[in-house]
This record gives C-alpha cells, sequence and structure tokens, in this order.
C-alpha cells in the first residue's frame, strides 16, 4: 500500500520563567526530516521570548536570522563569533546520530487495528440503514478503509472522519456507510495499513447477534 510521506521532529525544549510579571524564555531545538535516508534532514535551534520568537539558526541557511530589533542585532554578533560554529555542528553531531535511533525504537515499529463493523442508526436521508466499520490502535498513523459490495469499491454515501489520535501514539478511525440493503449481496468493510501484510476484508452478516458480528470482524481472514 502507498503510504503518504511523512515529517519527522525532534525536538528539545528548555523553557525559563522568571519574574513576578511572568516572563518566559524558551529555547527550542529541532531536527527536522522525511525520510529514512535522512535525505534534506535540518537542524533548527531557536529562541523565544513570551511566545515570540526572536531569533533562529537553520542548517539549511547557515547562518543566524534575527527576527526582532533585538534578534538582528544578535544575529549580526553571534554570525561573526564562535556561536556560529556551534551551531554549523549540531546537525551531525545532535540529529543525524539520534535520527537513526527514533527510526529503531519507535518510527518502525507498526500495530495491527483491531477493526469493528456494526450497525448504527442513519440520519435522516434518503437511505434506510447504515454500517460503521471502526479501526482502533493502530501505528503509524496513514491508513486506508473502503466499502465493498459484492466485492466493488463503493464511493458514494461513504463518509470517514480523520485519523483520530488517542493521545498514546495510538489512532482510530471511523467510516460510514449509508445504504438501502438489497436481499442476497454482500457488504464488506477493507482496511489496508503498513502493519498488515495484505488487505483485510471484514464481512457484515445481519443475521447474527451484534456480540457474534463483531467476533467475526476482530478475526476476519484477509482478503
Amino acid at each position: 500500500m502507498s503510504m503518504s510521506i511523512f515529517c519527522v521532529s525532534l525536538t528539545l525544549v528548555l523553557s525559563i520563567f522568571s519574574g513576578t510579571d511572568g516572563y518566559f524564555e524558551q529555547v527550542v531545538s529541532q531536527c527536522r526530516f522525511s525520510s529514512k535516508d535522512l535525505q534534506g534532514i535540518e537542524f533548527i535551534h531557536s529562541y523565544v521570548f513570551n511566545k515570540a520568537e526572536y531569533i533562529r539558526f537553520n542548517s539549511t541557511v547557515g547562518k543566524y536570522v534575527g527576527y526582532t530589533e533585538l534578534g538582528v542585532k544578535n544575529a549580526e554578533a553571534w554570525n561573526k563569533g564562535p556561536e556560529l560554529a556551534g551551531e554549523l555542528g549540531e546537525l551531525e553531531r545532535y540529529c543525524k546520530l539520534n535520527a537513526p535511533i527514533d527510526y529503531s525504537a519507535i518510527l518502525d515499529k507498526t500495530v495491527e487495528p483491531h477493526v469493528r463493523l456494526s450497525s448504527v442508526a442513519p440520519p435522516s436521508g434518503r437511505h434506510p440503514a447504515m454500517l460503521m466499520c471502526s479501526a482502533y490502535d493502530f501505528y503509524p498513523k496513514p491508513i486506508r478503509v473502503t466499502w465493498l459490495r459484492d466485492g466493488r469499491e463503493v464511493k458514494s454515501d461513504v463518509t470517514s472522519t480523520e485519523e483520530l489520535a488517542n493521545g498514546d501514539w495510538y489512532y482510530q478511525i471511523h467510516s460510514h456507510l449509508e445504504y438501502t440493503p438489497r436481499s442476497g449481496e454482500k457488504i464488506s468493510c477493507m482496511v489496508e495499513h503498513i502493519s498488515l501484510t495484505e488487505p483485510m476484508v471484514y464481512h457484515w452478516d445481519p443475521s447474527l447477534p451484534e456480540a457474534e458480528r463483531n467476533k467475526i470482524a476482530i478475526g476476519a481472514s484477509g482478503l
């Protein structure tokens, strides 16, 4: 299955809170990359005061850039001093050293979705029935959920949520099919994800009780 390109940002934040008026200083270091070969990887070092970034070093630009009067003055001084030499080495020392570790520990990991196929009450419309296909607790984020009627993909009367973050690295998604039942037809939900060796197809059987349908959906065989 074709998966969308993603961007990874490894971020280190140093925050300093000072004074009764709530002055807030942040120093943020980021490594941004979108492929395992680290093509186009860049290091970004930002200085933020009270939510306003006033100076930044970007390894792609190769120097400090100021965004406020103070930032411009500091950029002019730091680009001529030892600060710049230290920043130029961070792409190799910090980003390229840690990126492979994060790939092996996190980004290369995959978790198969748990799928549930159920009947839900349709909104007031032109179809009397609605099915919901839900995929839970999968990683990474990209996933494809499609509906089949007698083996053919259905594109009309289908609505889906975005991939929703659970807040624990896992995601969930819900797809709905509004339809008018036809005698003898087979309706299925097909799920494609990088954790699966092949697309998984889950068949709807309206003759079974809800609990039994869920068991079949979770344990359905591949296409």
